[in-house]
């Protein structure tokens, strides 16, 4: 085979490192960005945390000073397609490379202050002590485990050693729920090797001391026994009490059936009392372990705010979700004009990345706001009348009216929140499929949810409505759902099947 050379002429779509960082910063969600910016920050000297009110002319009298034009603000209007946005993006970073923009947009007034980099613990009163050079001593507060609990009511029972070690193996295997996961003859044959021959009464001796301790019904081995323990912790004067017992003992299956003519015939009680005990029952907690939970809690920070203004709304960033930053005039003047000295040509680097990453910050926010407004514009009825008005949205048809890709929609519609007169919601959750109707409309599977919640929410307790008759109202409404569809749904929004919704009511 003959090695020949060929010269070809062609045309290719190159993702330059500032396009990319665009995308990326793009999909980061508002802590993650934080992260990002901060990190910036750190690494860039170029680049500072704007304060509120500060003014750019002495940005852009550092970048006139440099050799530098100010480019001109970046457009939120974006190509149609990925392989335009690609090709227009990168033309356009070329051409901005001769100018640096000093700021992010005025429009856009975000702020970065100390406690959005470094979290400060917050001292309740009575919780600081005072050092002897003056200053507090700040405590946090940290999440206590379920174990963690039950081994500090163990430090405060007074166990010997023996039982104490026998107590350690219990709470050890306790699961997070707050039941006994292990059987007791595994835990009693795990002991042996530490503690020598130690007998199954001996453990199960312990095991009811550890099920008196906080929260009630812990370290119980089955359903029926963490009810009894919590029976037993209640005041003997409540009426029907021993009945209530009486039905955890022997017909908790009966219960879990919903078979209540016989559950009255075992018990021998009336219909009043026999509602009255299965309501004392329903009051228990079946799962003790989740009141004590290791799970820190995490706050939403919204990236847009929708606001009604008399007959409109009015789509805005939230300022405070994301610090704002500029370049910072005085290193940026240090930059000299033909000068290749290393220093000067690693600042003039940090300079150009400095002002992408400010570009790239900023084509993010008119983005995110382009997209927001068009979804607020489209689910106008979800937002005046709730759920029921939602209308079905994919993310082809916002693509389609802010002249972007599909792939961009979902990159600014992911883990970014919108907060609304009804809540918090994700840029997702206002997408939704269809489901045909009968005047030749279209329904959003959201809206069909809501029908079916509504309609559940009104049915007789004791003649539930099935999925089969779910679907025949929604068809009087217009809407055809299949059966199957509507179990679908009814299991996303966690209703149980028309069975085991029946009441005795």
């Amino acid at each position: 085979m003959k090695q020949t050379l060929q010269i070809r002429l062609g045309q290719s779509l190159t993702m330059t490192p500032q396009l990319q960082q665009a995308i990326r910063l793009l999909q980061l969600s508002t802590l993650d960005l934080r992260e990002e910016i901060q990190q910036a920050l750190d690494s860039n000297p170029m680049l500072e945390a704007a304060e509120e009110g500060a003014s750019d002319d002495g940005e852009t009298a550092g970048a006139e000073e440099a050799g530098f034009e100010p480019a001109a603000p970046v457009t939120a209007a974006a190509p149609a397609t990925e392989a335009e946005e690609a090709h227009d993006s990168t033309l356009d970073l070329r051409d901005a490379v001769a100018g640096l923009d000093m700021a992010a947009s005025d429009d856009l007034p975000v702020d970065s202050v100390w406690e959005d980099v470094y979290d400060s613990a917050v001292v309740p009163s009575g919780q600081g002590a005072e050092t002897e050079g003056g200053e507090f001593e700040f405590q946090t507060g940290g999440v206590e485990t379920l174990r963690e609990h039950l081994l500090w009511q163990m430090s405060l029972t007074p166990f010997s050693e023996r039982d104490q070690a026998i107590a350690v193996a219990l709470i050890d295997a306790v699961n997070d729920r707050g039941y006994l996961a292990v059987p007791l003859e595994e835990i009693r044959e795990g002991l042996d090797a530490e503690l020598g021959d130690v007998e199954l009464d001996e453990v199960e001796a312990v095991l009811r001391q550890v099920q008196n301790f906080d929260p009630v019904g812990v370290a119980a081995r089955d359903l029926r026994e963490c009810m009894l323990i919590q029976l037993q912790h209640l005041d003997g004067d409540i009426p029907l009490l021993g009945k209530a017992r009486e039905l955890v003992a022997e017909h908790l299956d009966l219960l879990a059936n919903r078979e209540y003519a016989q559950l009255a015939r075992r018990l021998k009680c009336t219909q009043q009392e026999l509602q009255q005990t299965v309501a004392l029952v329903q009051s228990l907690n079946p799962r003790p372990g989740n009141l004590i939970t290791d799970r820190k809690v995490e706050y939403i920070i919204p990236d847009v705010i929708v606001t009604r203004e008399k007959n409109s709304w009015k789509v805005e960033l939230n300022p405070e979700a994301m610090p704002r930053v500029r370049i910072n005039a005085s290193y940026a003047s240090l930059v000299k004009r033909a000068d290749n000295s290393s220093d000067n040509t690693y600042m003039r680097n940090q300079l150009q990345e400095a002002r992408w990453f400010v570009k790239s910050l900023q084509s993010r926010n008119e983005t995110l706001l382009k997209v927001a407004s068009c979804i607020v514009e489209r689910q106008r009825g979800f937002l005046e009348h709730g759920e029921e008005a939602m209308k079905a949205l994919v993310l082809h048809d916002i693509a389609e009216a802010v002249e972007m890709h599909e792939s961009t929609i979902s990159r600014v519609t992911t883990q970014k929140y919108m907060y609304t007169p009804r809540g918090i919601f994700e840029l997702k959750y206002f997408f939704s499929s269809h489901v045909s109707t009968a005047g030749g409309g279209e329904c959003s599977a959201t809206a069909i949810r809501a029908l079916i919640k509504k309609l559940v929410a009104a049915e007789d307790g004791g003649k539930p409505l099935s999925d089969s008759k779910i679907a025949q109202l929604l068809k009087q409404q217009g809407i055809n759902v299949a059966r199957r569809t509507i179990a679908k749904y009814r299991e996303a929004l966690a209703i149980p099947s028309s069975s085991e919704r029946k009441r005795l009511i």
